[in-house]
């Protein structure tokens, strides 16, 4: 119609046109439960992974016992600890004690690196003692569950970074609070998992 119609054409700025800016121009909300549901449906699938691996380990045969390296009651101890500062700097923000949060984040992060080492520190011991990555499956496995935990710790350890990183920039309490909860997820599940192959790689040789 002419310029002076009641409609607008296909282009036009009217409600219907390409062009309308009119509506509801706001962002969309930040939703926490969708975002701890994504985290919940992600630790599920690794979850499930570790639970395969696990089977395929007790299933396999054991023509050599393998022992237990020392350093890894050392990682033990480390990621059980790392877990308590993470939870120390999870209440901390909830008491707005931003510095409380930061150091405890801190400490959490030296933990976690901590673990990575002695992991590596544990190799050596296996190597040391003539356990190989090849000769049979129980060392494979020995070498393979821990390498694929070490790769998804290294990947919680990025998340803690970025939780520093909100935290030195102030950024908005609620959106921190919720990253800082699906991070808790993430490193605890870690923690718990490391548990279970430990007390798995101690027990069934």
């Amino acid at each position: 119609m002419g310029p002076g119609g009641g409609f607008p054409g296909p282009n036009g700025k009217k409600p219907g046109g390409n062009g309308w800016k009119g509506g509801d121009r706001s962002k969309p909300k930040f939703s926490p439960a969708a975002y701890r549901i994504t985290m919940g449906v992600v630790l599920a699938a690794v979850v499930m992974m570790f639970a395969a691996l696990s089977v395929v380990y007790i299933m396999s045969s054991a023509d050599r016992p393998v022992a237990m390296p020392r350093m890894f009651f050392v990682s033990t101890v480390l990621i059980l600890t790392s877990s308590w500062t993470f939870q120390k700097a999870k209440k901390s923000l909830q008491q707005e004690q931003r510095r409380e949060h930061t150091k405890w984040l801190l400490a959490t992060l030296a933990l976690g690196s901590g673990f990575l080492v002695s992991q590596l520190v544990g190799w050596r011991e296996l190597t040391r003692a003539g356990v190989y990555f090849r000769p049979h499956p129980r060392s494979t496995f020995f070498y393979v569950v821990t390498a694929l935990h070490g790769a998804h710790l290294i990947g919680g350890i990025g998340l803690v970074l970025y939780l520093l990183i909100r935290s030195r920039r102030l950024i908005l309490a609620e959106i921190h609070s919720t990253w800082t909860a699906i991070v808790g997820m993430y490193w605890h599940t870690m923690d718990g998992i490391w548990l279970w192959l430990f007390l798995l790689l101690l027990v069934v040789r």
